[in-house]
Order: C-alpha cells, then structure tokens, then sequence
C-alpha cells in the first residue's frame, strides 16, 4: 500500500501550522528571513531549506469576480515523494531510497555529498547543510518514523520523544505531523489510490471550485503528494513543464545501452588492434629471395 496526502488548497488559510509541527516534530531550528515583495507576495520563508522540510507557498492571482479583485492561493510544499524519484534513480550510493509505504527516505550513513539528487530533482526539493563539516542532504520524510512507528530517531522540541508518549501516539493514529496540525482540512493521508479517487469526486461534485486536474496524480510518473486547487497550477508556482514520464523511465533506457555499447565498443577496439598487429608483423617479416 502506497501512502500519500491530499492537499486541497481551497481550503488552505495559510496559517503555517503545518510548517511549524514540521519544524517541531524534526527539531528544526528557526531561521532569520525577511519578506521580498515580489510576486510571492507574503510568502516566508521563499524556499526550502537543510532547517525548513515544509514551507506555505503564497500567489495573488487577478480575479475580477473575487472581493478586491484578486485571489490568494496558499499551498504547502516539501518533497513530492515522486513514485519514480530522480533523486533515487542519480544517487550513485544508495543513500536514498523509495520505501514500500511511499516516502522517499535518506540515510546520511551512505551520503558522499556529491549532490547529484539536488541537480535531479525536478521540483528543486533536496538542500544540502551546510552547517555540517560533510554536507549531507535535508528533505521531507513525510514523517516516516511516526507513520511506521520507528520513533527512536524522532525528537520533540530538540529532545527523544519519550516511551511513553510514543505509546499513546501509537494509538492515537499514525499521521505525518503536518497533517495532524492541519485545522482546516486542507491535509487528508492516506492511501494514494483512495485520495485519488476522493480527490476526483470533490472535482466532479464542485467543477465550479476546482480546476480539472489533480497535480501529480501523472505529473512524473506520479506524486505522493496530490493537489488541488481553484486556479490552474502554473498560476500557482507549480512547474507545467514536467511531462507525465518518470525522469529515470530515460535514464534506465540509457543505461540499458550500456553493456551492449561497451561490448560493441571492445569487439570494434580488439579488430582494430589485431590488425594493427598483422600489420606490423607484416612489415617486419622478411623480404622473399628474388629467384635467379
């Protein structure tokens, strides 16, 4: 079973609850930012970083039927836990890894800081710390250790989650910890096939709220993270451009060729070299005696 979250950002409110429990369940510590004034409007901080997994997007997009003649559109942003991530696919350690349960998860143990899942990422996700003297690799684990229950390497407030509370969270239900923060509903987890499918009947029961599209239902390859929205999503910040095949679907191709190029390569290589060798023996041979 594949888990994943729904993002309904029509019933976003930007109150950043989600982005604090992030900070708060990691033990992430606060950074100095400052309000740009761009097209990002309010929007802090601007981008992901080693200290923030999960950030609240912020556009203001004309709309001359809306009070004030414009719209807000807040979204919640951390790694899309892609079906077929890129980072995975160009990590040449195996320091990250797709589980069974859907997160995309790190181990800093193997990381050799080359950064190659930074350059691959299509959504710009993975950041490297750099407060750390061997740069390793920060990112959204979609709480992996609460929804599976491995909560040893958890912290609260920058302390070990204690037995006891690990217990009574047991119980209470496993979520991410953004989710759980969520007070408007805008954050549903679950099962992706289930999502989508709930996802799709509040589009088909309210065309008038939704645009036609679940963004990563095929974004990819596909998404852990679904959204929807009111507002088609390149006015939203998402990137349009991504196509609907995973990244590593071409790279696999290429590999593929691999092998049979080097052997072609070798045979080609080896006849070239044998006949330079007949060549040379050739001309080292002697001249045959010339008949009387």
């Amino acid at each position: 079973m594949s888990l994943a979250v729904l993002v309904d950002t029509t019933k976003c409110i930007g109150c950043r609850s989600c982005q604090v429990s992030c900070k708060q369940w990691n033990g992430l510590p606060a950074e100095r930012t400052h309000i740009e004034g761009r097209d990002t409007g309010y929007q802090n901080p601007l981008s992901l970083s080693s200290h923030t997994y999960t950030m609240v997007s912020f556009r203001e997009i004309a709309e001359p039927t809306a009070p004030g003649g414009f719209k807000r559109v807040f979204a919640k942003r951390q790694c899309m836990h892609c079906e077929e991530p890129s980072c995975v696919s160009a990590c040449p350690v195996t320091a990250l890894r797709k589980t069974a349960e859907g997160p995309v998860i790190y181990d800093s143990n193997k990381c050799m800081g080359c950064r190659y899942c930074v350059w691959a990422c299509p959504f710009g996700v993975p950041t490297a710390d750099w407060d750390s003297l061997t740069p390793v690799i920060r990112k959204c684990t979609m709480c992996f250790d609460r929804i599976t229950g491995h909560m040893e390497i958890a912290d609260l407030n920058g302390q070990p989650v204690a037995a006891e509370a690990r217990e009574r969270y047991a119980a209470s239900g496993k979520t991410p910890a953004c989710v759980k923060a969520c007070t408007t509903g805008a954050l549903r987890f679950g099962n992706r096939d289930d999502l989508l499918k709930t996802a799709w009947e509040r589009v088909r029961a309210m065309p008038d709220r939704y645009v036609q599209h679940v963004y990563g239902e095929h974004e990819v390859g596909g998404t852990s993270f679904l959204y929807l929205a009111a507002v088609p999503f390149e006015k939203a910040g998402f990137r349009h451009d991504l196509g609907t095949h995973a990244p590593p679907e071409y790279s696999s191709i290429a590999l593929s060729l691999v092998a049979p190029a080097a052997m072609g390569l070798g045979a080609l290589l080896t006849a070239v070299y044998m006949l330079q060798q007949r060549k040379i023996k050739l001309a080292e041979a002697p001249a045959p005696a010339e008949k009387e």
